[in-house]
């Protein structure tokens, strides 16, 4: 009787696997990076809302709304959401503060928008000394 030896077929490169598939490229590419950032969707929403605002009050017309990242420092009542400077015709807003500390009961997009322009307003009527609701009074009255 004759043996014959069994030898193993003979490999393959290693770039491909056992279908020869392996080394193709991937049918989903990777995720594409957001259209804007958090920084931009703030500064979009406080944009509109003192846009709507200088429209509304002759006073703010000439006021600059400004966002800064952090407050110099915190105050008595904790971390300022914003500063109100009347003498220098400005009003500062805190964008870390508004969207890390502020208590949102639904987490998603508008809502964030909500309460960003919620303390614009507040921030405007602090700047005024009246009450934020009277702000926008045809906005809020059915």
């Amino acid at each position: 009787m004759v043996r014959k030896r069994v030898t193993a077929p003979p490999r393959r490169a290693s770039r491909h696997g056992r279908h020869g598939r392996e080394d193709r490229s991937p049918v989903v590419r990777p995720p594409l990076l957001p259209l804007e950032t958090r920084e931009e969707r703030f500064d979009f929403a406080v944009g509109t809302a003192a846009k709507f605002l200088r429209s509304a009050w002759p006073e703010l017309r000439e006021v600059r709304f400004e966002v800064a990242a952090m407050p110099p420092a915190s105050d008595d009542d904790g971390i300022p959401r914003w500063s109100a400077l009347p003498a220098e015709q400005r009003i500062v807003l805190y964008r870390l503060p508004i969207e890390r500390l502020g208590q949102l009961h639904r987490e998603d997009d508008l809502h964030r928008r909500m309460a960003i322009e919620a303390c614009v307003f507040r921030a405007a009527a602090e700047y005024l000394d009246r009450d934020p609701w009277d702000l926008g009074p045809d906005r809020f009255h059915y």
